[in-house]
């Protein structure tokens, strides 16, 4: 029986889909899910340049609240949100973000992401990475550093007299307006606390050094950097880089996101 050329085509067409001729098709990779880790003195909306860039490009972005409370509290509160997700994960900290991201523990995360951020050893407190004898040149000291009563315990926070020129130098007036807006404070004991073991000791990172930080000198996040090994760039900018510069920030993820 002589079978008709157009079901003869829809049959090897069929087959083809199928596997059956011997060509098998592969799927493109799930891009991994990106999560976003804000730092001190902010909360999640200084993320949202960079989240719209990433979502733009595909990703799945997740942007927790981290309390601002110390690494060990911070980071079990992001395990929390990552233990809701599947498949692979960049995790990403900008500031003391990265102080929680270092403490986070999940074999989900294939990279870690230090946005202008503290990258401590174990048993280190942060604010070591700011000592004014090893690296000079953070203008987060008191006036500009103050303190009040919060939670029953005492928080810092960045006077807002000088949030725009300490800590954002490089956005408008309006945008710096708003940041303080969404100011959240920190507790003063979050950068005394020792962190715990290093999920950057085994697990491969990358740097965007900050080269007009007044918060965290660019001498000190270049040392934590080269300490880790992480792939490292820099751009000119202030701490707030993701604010100022989100698609340059965007960019260094999809990086890591790429491996």
């Amino acid at each position: 029986m002589r079978i008709p050329t157009t079901l003869r085509t829809g049959v090897l067409s069929a087959a083809a889909v199928l596997g059956l001729t011997g060509v098998t098709a592969h799927a493109e990779p799930a891009l991994p899910t990106v999560v976003l880790v804000h730092g001190a003195f902010a909360d999640a909306t200084s993320w949202d340049g960079v989240a719209t860039k990433l979502r733009a490009d595909g990703y799945r972005v997740v942007v927790p609240d981290n309390p601002l409370r110390g690494p060990a509290n911070d980071a079990a509160a992001i395990e929390r949100t990552l233990n809701e997700l599947s498949g692979p994960i960049v995790l990403v900290g900008h500031s003391y973000g990265g102080t929680v991201i270092t403490n986070v523990s999940d074999p989900k995360v294939t990279a870690l992401v230090y946005i202008a951020g503290f990258a401590p050893t174990p048993g280190e407190p942060a604010l070591l990475e700011i000592n004014p004898v090893q690296f000079p040149g953070s203008r987060l000291l008191p006036p500009a550093l103050s303190v009040k009563v919060a939670d029953g315990g005492l928080d810092a926070y960045v006077d807002p007299a000088y949030f725009h020129e300490v800590f954002a130098q490089d956005v408008s007036d309006a945008t710096a307006a708003d940041m303080i807006t969404h100011q959240r404070s920190l507790a003063l004991t979050a950068n005394l606390e020792p962190s715990g073991p290093a999920a950057w000791s085994n697990t491969p990172s990358w740097y965007l050094v900050s080269s007009q930080d007044q918060v965290i000198p660019p001498a000190s996040q270049r040392y934590m950097a080269q300490r880790m090994h992480a792939h490292t760039s820099e751009i000119t900018a202030s701490h707030a880089s993701l604010v100022s510069q989100p698609l340059a920030v965007a960019d260094v993820i999809e990086q890591a996101a790429r491996g």
